[in-house]
């Protein structure tokens, strides 16, 4: 079987990706119709109330990543797995029901956003560990990107859906049809060989458990490094429900097809990033910090891009450097982390990732009503930049290395590690690259 698609050996991990597939696609068919209905609806195009949704949707992450992250480690995740993700498709039902009834108000969607967020924040741990019972050590990296690129099939898909549904039906039933997806992947999950997984060790019950975590993460640079990013990027530059609603509405007097349509193109970027991660034999530090100045880089362009047709087409690299970034410091982490761990590390990585929008997004919103859409994408662009360059720096003096131009054979950079010969990685641990 090809590099890019090894993990598909292994059945489990087919009906895994298969039902993820599903539910992910009618979880961004949702957001779409969710973001536009408060936003055209509900609202008087009003940024901010855009902001304050995806941010009440994350705010459970903040408080309960940590809890949700120990429970991941205690107990079964297929069977936690099954749970939420059922909670999430009656939810999903149900504000269907009231949307299609007349009588849905903003408020009501900010209850149901909240409670969402409750089911994810228990939802997102155990389903990035999950993935790692599917397949063996060795195939964990590919797995994790292949995950990516079905996350981003489903986006390529389901904000393109949304918006025709959304004219067609009206959000009511994009809602409904959401909630049913959810019975793809819970369907997978009782199908699955259990005799095939690999089951993860479990941490017994004890005290200091979540304070054990932290600690772990805290004493390894790799992953506070990745922590540290992805939280930066995720507050100010991982925000384009938002941005590129502002910026169709704003700037571009589009509607939500159009909308639905700048999704599709990101996530076809990302499609393709996720499945070039998925044929490296690894993620690397070096990797993650240069597909965050490439998707800072594609977003200041975005912030001046003259028309629709430039901003869209730059959505292209956008998804493919947001998808690298992102797949490759999830990689990072789950090896750099004890399988006991893995759990609650995870939970925080999360917190971070998703919780962190909790902060910015509302931020965002408020710079895209108070200084315009172009704004909104231009504060996300300078953020990302300043992270990774900082970041590098710091990279670079505790690996204790140099940067070098070699030009013996054409241009290219190499890491040199101090008093030693030129490497084109250096790593603080040789079984794990930079």
């Amino acid at each position: 079987m090809r590099p890019t698609f090894s993990s598909f050996q292994f059945p489990n991990y087919r009906l895994w990706f298969a039902g993820a597939l599903v539910a992910n696609t009618g979880t961004w068919m949702q957001r779409v119709a969710q973001d536009w209905l408060v936003l055209t609806v509900l609202s008087a195009d009003s940024g901010l109330a855009v902001g304050v949704v995806t941010a009440l949707q994350f705010l459970p992450i903040l408080v309960l990543s940590p809890y949700a992250g120990l429970v991941a480690d205690r107990l079964s995740r297929r069977h936690l797995l099954i749970a939420t993700q059922a909670a999430q498709g009656v939810l999903a039902v149900a504000l269907g029901v009231l949307v299609l009834a007349g009588v849905a108000e903003l408020w009501m969607v900010y209850v149901f956003a909240l409670l969402l967020g409750i089911a994810s924040a228990f939802d997102g741990p155990v389903r990035q560990t999950f993935v790692a019972e599917l397949v063996p050590p060795e195939g964990l990296p590919n797995a994790v990107a292949l995950n990516g690129a079905s996350f981003n099939a489903a986006r390529m898909v389901g904000p393109a859906l949304a918006g025709l549904l959304f004219g067609a039906v009206g959000p009511g039933w994009v809602f409904v049809l959401n909630g049913i997806s959810f019975g793809a992947t819970i369907l997978a999950l009782l199908m699955m060989r259990r005799g095939e997984l690999h089951p993860l060790p479990r941490t017994a019950r004890g005290r200091g458990q979540l304070r054990a975590g932290f600690a772990y993460a805290r004493g390894n640079v790799q992953i506070m490094m990745m922590i540290v990013l992805v939280g930066v990027v995720s507050a100010f530059g991982l925000n384009f429900q938002l941005t590129s609603a502002v910026m169709a509405r704003s700037e571009f007097a589009l509607g939500p097809e159009q909308y639905g349509l700048f999704g599709s193109i990101l996530a076809t970027g990302a499609l393709v990033g996720a499945l070039l991660a998925a044929r490296r034999n690894g993620p690397s530090v070096r990797l993650v910090l240069g597909a965050a100045i490439g998707f800072g880089s594609v977003m200041a362009f975005q912030a001046v891009a003259p028309g629709p047709w430039w901003y869209g087409l730059a959505c292209l690299p956008l998804g493919f450097f947001s998808l690298t970034m992102l797949t490759s410091a999830n990689a990072t982490v789950q090896l750099a982390t004890e399988p006991a761990f893995r759990g609650r590390v995870m939970a925080l990585y999360m917190m971070v990732f998703l919780g962190a929008t909790t902060v910015g997004s509302p931020i965002i919103g408020w710079v895209a009503q108070a200084w315009g859409a172009r704004w909104s994408v231009g504060v996300g662009a300078i953020a990302t930049i300043l992270a990774a360059a900082l970041l590098g720096v710091r990279a670079a003096r505790i690996y204790d290395v140099r940067v070098r131009i070699q030009t013996r054979t054409r241009p290219h950079l190499v890491l040199v590690p101090r008093g030693g010969p030129p490497s084109l990685v250096v790593a603080a641990d040789p079984e794990r690259p930079v």
